[in-house]
Formats: C-alpha cells, sequence, structure tokens
C-alpha cells in the first residue's frame, strides 16, 4: 500500500463524516478521533438485523421520551439497509407482537442522569417517594442501574442510613448538581443481581414464615426462586425464608418442595397446615384431566399437629396429599369462572 493510497482513504473516510487526525513528523501518523456528529456505523448482517429489533422494542419499553426517537432511528436504518437485510428486519417486525406493560415507567433524562452517577462515582442527591408516598431526600452513592421485571432500580450505598438500599427509579427525581466523587465499594454480597431479586422480590410478601426442611441445602436451592433466602443448616438440614400474599399459598409452595419440613411460624401458616391436615385427607378430589376420575387422600399417617407446641410438621405423605388437593380445588374454581385469593 503507497502513501498516495493511505491519503485517499484518510480524504474518503472524511468525506463519510469521520473524524481523522493526523500528526506529522517522523514518528506521526493518522488515527480516528472523535467527532461532535456520529459517523457512518459499519454493521455486519446479524448486528444490523440486532439493533433493528433493539430500536423496535424500545418504542414499546418501560422508559417514556425514547419511543419517537426510537422509530426515527429505526426509518433511517430501514433506508440504508440492503434489500435482503430489509426483507429479513421487516419480517421480525411482522411478526412481532408488543403487549404494552401496565407497570410504571421511567423518564430517559432521570435514567441517563443517574447512569452517569454510577459510572463517574458521584454521589446523587434526589427527591424520593416511598411505596407509602411519603417524601424523604436521600442521599447516596450510586453503584448500579438494575431491570428486573420491567421495573428499574437502583443500588446505592445510602450517606445518612450507612447502608445499602434499593430504590425504584420510577420514584427518584435527581436534584443538580450532583455531589462529590467516591471511591467504589465492593457490591452487597458480591452480586448486584441477586440481591436486588431477594431484596425486591421478598417485599411484597403479606406474610412470611421460616422453615426447617430436612433436606441438603443444595437440593432445594434448585427447586426455588432467587428471592428465596435459603441457609444449611447441616448436610441434611436447611432453613428457608419464604413468603406468600396468604397463608393458604404459603403452605401449597412449602409442600410442592416434595420434602418433610417443620413451620414455628407464623401463626396464620401453622393454624393453615392443622385445617388442610383435618380436612383433606378425608376428602376426594377430581382431577382436571378426568373428571370422572376421583384421588382419594389417605388419612392413615397423620402428621403430628400440637397446639400447646406452636409449630407443624408435615411428613413427606401428607404434603403430597395437600398439595394435589389444592391444586385440584384450585382448577375446579378457574373452571367455574372464580379466581382464588
Amino acid at each position: 500500500m503507497s502513501t498516495r493510497t493511505v491519503r485517499n482513504d484518510v480524504v474518503r473516510l472524511r468525506g463519510l463524516g469521520y473524524p481523522v487526525l493526523a500528526t506529522p513528523g517522523v514518528a506521526g501518523g493518522y488515527r480516528l478521533g472523535a467527532g461532535a456528529a456520529l459517523p457512518p456505523l459499519l454493521l455486519d448482517d446479524d448486528e444490523a438485523v440486532a439493533v433493528a429489533v433493539g430500536l423496535r422494542t424500545a418504542a414499546n419499553g418501560t422508559v417514556t421520551g425514547i419511543e419517537e426517537t426510537s422509530l426515527r432511528a429505526l426509518a433511517k436504518l430501514e433506508q440504508v439497509l440492503p434489500s435482503r437485510l430489509r426483507r429479513r428486519v421487516n419480517a421480525v417486525q411482522t411478526s412481532m407482537v408488543a403487549i404494552p406493560g401496565s407497570g410504571p415507567t421511567v423518564d430517559a433524562t432521570v435514567l441517563a442522569a443517574i447512569a452517569a452517577a454510577c459510572r463517574d462515582h458521584e454521589r446523587l442527591r434526589f427527591d424520593y417517594r416511598d411505596h407509602d408516598d411519603t417524601a424523604s431526600v436521600r442521599a447516596v452513592e450510586p453503584h448500579r442501574l438494575v431491570c428486573w421485571m420491567r421495573r428499574w432500580y437502583l443500588v446505592a450505598w445510602d450517606t445518612d442510613r450507612k447502608g445499602w438500599r434499593t430504590f425504584r427509579v420510577d420514584r427518584i427525581q435527581p436534584r443538580t448538581p450532583t455531589g462529590p466523587r467516591f471511591a467504589p465499594r465492593d457490591p452487597p454480597g458480591g452480586d448486584v443481581e441477586a440481591y436486588v431479586s431477594r431484596g425486591v422480590g421478598a417485599a411484597p410478601w403479606r406474610y412470611r414464615a421460616r422453615v426447617t426442611v430436612h433436606a441438603p441445602a443444595e437440593v432445594i436451592a434448585e427447586r426455588l426462586p432467587p428471592a428465596v433466602v435459603l441457609e444449611a443448616v447441616d448436610e441434611h438440614t436447611c432453613v428457608l425464608d419464604a413468603g406468600a400474599d396468604s397463608p393458604q399459598m404459603l403452605a401449597v409452595y412449602l409442600g410442592m418442595l416434595d420434602v418433610d419440613f417443620e413451620a414455628r411460624e407464623p401463626p396464620e401458616l401453622i393454624e393453615q397446615l392443622r385445617t388442610l391436615s383435618d380436612r383433606l385427607p378425608a376428602r376426594n378430589a377430581m382431577t382436571p384431566a378426568d373428571p370422572n376420575r376421583s384421588r382419594t387422600l389417605s388419612t392413615a399417617a397423620q402428621p403430628p399437629l400440637s397446639p400447646r407446641s406452636g409449630r407443624a410438621q408435615m411428613p413427606r405423605s401428607n404434603i403430597i396429599s395437600i398439595c394435589w388437593s389444592v391444586t385440584c380445588l384450585r382448577y375446579s374454581a378457574w373452571s367455574c369462572g372464580l379466581r382464588s385469593r
């Protein structure tokens, strides 16, 4: 390649909008620079399709203020796509059906301001509304933004409360300017994703229970979502912290573990386990697959439920029977147009 060829290529790149910086002298040369305008992008086939799909999805996402911008960018991209790629992109668009979510949305400028504070390690002050609509002013060291279940969360170190906190971004109104820089801290628990999923997943439950499970922790962990906290006691026992909207559903979830367990709290759960133990083994439950077939639940093994002990011990045989019966009863209610709560 001759010097003339290099100069011609530089002229061509500058004509396309790429800023090319030149350094004279023996050790000089050319290099690409950052310009004020975005030059044309060179994308392969898969990258072009991925960008088009991403722009289409962003137009129906949870971030407000970028819907029209995403569609404008998508229209510009389609104009310069080759015919073969335009057909692929159009096929994806005509086949996609986006169902808008009913959850809260986040303003794009707020999201960008928080992201910049996370990147630059600058303290952030903002007005915040709690779940009960209580207003407060927070000062934090922002760490990461997390998108989970169509909602955006900010994981940050609260300088006033001296601890890690998770904030809903749709409830944040940043104050400007940002504060001084700070030294980044290690993420909570070493895993931001697990921290948010545990905290956010456990927050809405009305009833919570600490249950001793007679099975190895690694076996039970495979059957649980990340929001459930599991603590190993020994090789054959573990303790889990679970929750649900009602004691009835909490009893069903525990029974679906398919192992023996011992519940000590809350009282509503213990009473529900007693009720199920007395009621369901004596009944027949209709299976959803065959309405003419009944399933008789064994009453031979009754669980040792003592009103004085304040706890409920459920053998595996009764757990399976209770879960099966409750599932069938819920199925029957849905078939009749009812919704169990």
